[in-house]
């Protein structure tokens, strides 16, 4: 089965010989990504769940820049009350629950940054492939002083272990990708986007040739064997950062290229 790609839009898909791919198509924003991509993703996911003709999704990048440098940020704007910050976190793990729920191996190949909400959509895929120029992480404690979903948290301490996540959170820093390989948050490094697209292509189709329903078995044991908090069990803990007037300043410094002003408060 094979489905066109439209050119026109922040998020594009096509199937081809049963490999489907997902492409964030925003450039010029380093692909950060705004609530319709995040929804667009996981209405995807579902299709390919309904769609057994498919056996691999590949995640990626338009350009060289960035994977994706996580959510738009301008978005945040609009939040006045505590039930923004409720919602935008419930929406954020509607659809990366989708993503990690789907029931094909999931390959991301990770061009130069992958950040923010991009390194949690990324924490959500079975295999990860960068290049040379990859860097991972959430810089959120020196740009926005938000907080992680507790999805996102019980995903990435799965991944590197609960010393590594506070590590990478508090010092707010981007691993390089020799580093990311040894932590396991890369399986693989390559050295250009020429080679990664080609890397991501030949892992599509060796995970395609082999049976499903072992695959599908395995994706959802090893979900089930992780400890993932819920999200009423960190609503208080969303509340005390999203409400804050550091997330206020974070956001607004961050809009305005300047150096933000932390109160604690």
């Amino acid at each position: 089965m094979n489905a066109p790609t439209t050119t026109n839009e922040d998020l594009l898909y096509s199937v081809q010989d049963g490999i489907a791919r997902i492409t964030f198509n925003r450039p010029q924003a380093r692909n950060a990504m705004t609530f319709a991509m995040y929804d667009r993703m996981a209405e995807i996911c579902l299709e390919i769940n309904a769609d057994r003709s498919i056996k691999a999704l590949i995640l990626t990048g338009a350009g060289d820049k960035a994977f994706a440098s996580g959510t738009d940020i301008s978005q945040f704007r609009a939040f006045k009350t505590a039930q923004d910050a409720l919602d935008y976190e419930a929406r954020i793990d509607r659809v990366l629950g989708t993503l990690e729920q789907c029931r094909v191996p999931v390959i991301a190949a990770i061009a130069g940054a992958c950040t923010g909400g991009g390194a949690g959509i990324a924490a959500c895929c079975d295999l990860r492939i960068g290049t040379e120029t990859t860097r991972m992480g959430f810089p959120i404690a020196r740009t926005l002083g938000n907080c992680l979903s507790m999805s996102n948290i019980s995903r990435v301490v799965a991944l590197v272990g609960p010393a590594r996540t506070k590590d990478l959170i508090f010092k707010a820093r981007l691993v390089e990708a020799p580093e990311a390989l040894a932590l396991g948050l890369l399986n693989e490094v390559v050295p250009d986007v020429e080679t990664l697209q080609r890397r991501a292509d030949e892992t599509a189709k060796l995970v395609a040739s082999h049976a499903p329903l072992t695959l599908e078995a395995t994706k959802e044991a090893v979900r089930r064997i992780r400890r993932t908090l819920s999200r009423e069990e960190g609503e208080d803990l969303i509340l005390k950062a999203y409400m804050s007037e550091d997330f206020r300043e974070g956001m607004d410094a961050f809009l305005n290229k300047r150096t933000p002003v932390w109160k604690g408060k």
